[in-house]
């Protein structure tokens, strides 16, 4: 049973002993710069201003159901103009639309990792960054792209690795989308698949604007609970993948009993707006079960705010169940580390859901 393995982990309570719902928004705060101190870095301050220029216009895109752009970002920063491209369709319909910011591993999805007529079919508009136009995913030095825009001479440990950078540029999205007409600025989420699932939950947490998010196969240091989680562990992921975060973190490997916190911790801090995640039977190097536990966990938040978490028993759900009544979501398919058409389905039906529930 799920909660048995809970009790024995010995993990961090989601909140303190007689909290009340009022000091709710101080204690999410000191959260959020704990998880940036030690796991994924402290994000700049949010620039002045985004500009926007539109250098490709696609009007019949998608069997002429949707505009296609192309449109170059840039605002300020310490060392000059940084710019990024991003992606942006937009169905042909008389009211604003729901978005959806998509964190990518390529410039546009045509295909895999995204199913693009289908999403515009389910009424939805999509933006799509290219995360490797923020920063490249290499341990590099913290030259590349974003990363050199920011002076790190005065790292005492706790600045920004890429995770947070990925997070941040999808946070200027979120800007840029505020000014067009056609979007439904109540209804804009966040969501990614693996590195950028955990990049997703981070930028959500952080960047309320988004009325909620999906994380799809996260696993270690993004859903999954890090205390005794089966495969992929701090170790394993601070030695192959150092950049991802803070160099505060790299102090956990083999040692996640120190922790001053866990990740059932950051999903809490999504209260009350909804979160689903997706997960797939074979890939135990995220450990489905350890993020289930962590949803589970982080309802105590969403109770303690007077609304439903996950909506669920205290044992792990089989294959093909999902778990959509509550504000956080649950899907378990068949298969293996991949971001499918039927998870994006999944997201979009959630967020449906809970936009009918407000």
């Amino acid at each position: 049973m799920l909660l048995q393995d809970i009790l024995s982990r010995k993990l961090p309570p989601v909140l303190p002993y007689n909290f009340k719902a009022s000091d709710w928004e101080a204690y999410r705060q000191d959260m959020i710069r704990r998880f940036a101190k030690h796991e994924y870095g402290f994000l700049p301050d949010a620039p002045e201003a985004v500009r926007s220029e539109t250098v490709l216009t696609e009007e019949k895109a998608w069997a002429g159901k949707a505009v296609h752009s192309e449109t170059a970002l840039s605002f300020d920063t310490p060392r000059g103009e940084f710019s990024f491209p991003v992606h942006l369709v937009v169905p042909y319909q008389q009211q604003p639309l729901p978005l959806v910011i998509y964190l990518s591993f390529t410039p546009y999805p045509a295909g895999k990792y995204g199913p693009i007529e289908e999403i515009i079919d389910q009424g939805y508009a999509l933006a799509v960054i290219d995360y490797q136009e923020l920063s490249k995913d290499e341990d590099d030095g913290f030259t590349s792209g974003l990363a050199a825009m920011y002076d790190r001479s005065q790292d005492e440990g706790s600045m920004w690795g890429k995770i947070s950078m990925w997070a941040y540029g999808a946070s200027r999205v979120m800007d840029y989308v505020q000014t067009l007409p056609e979007i439904d600025k109540r209804r804009i989420y966040c969501v990614g698949h693996s590195r950028l699932g955990k990049t997703a939950l981070w930028c959500a947490v952080q960047d309320t604007r988004f009325a909620g998010a999906g994380s799809n196969c996260s696993g270690c240091s993004g859903v999954a609970v890090t205390r005794n989680k089966k495969g992929e562990l701090i170790e394993d992921i601070v030695t192959r993948f150092p950049h991802w975060f803070c160099e505060n973190y790299r102090q956990y490997a083999g040692a996640e009993d120190k922790l001053p916190f866990d990740q059932h911790q950051l999903v809490a801090l999504m209260a009350p707006r909804p979160f689903f995640v997706c997960e797939a039977e074979d890939d135990i190097w995220c450990d489905p079960e350890s993020e289930y536990m962590s949803l589970y966990l982080a309802s105590e938040a969403y109770h303690l705010l007077g609304v439903d978490g996950l909506v669920g028993n205290r044992d792990y759900p089989p294959v093909g169940r999902a778990l959509t009544a509550g504000k956080l979501g649950y899907r378990l398919r068949g298969g293996n580390h991949f971001m499918s058409r039927h998870d994006w389905l999944m997201y979009l039906q959630f967020f449906n859901e809970q936009a009918v529930k407000k």
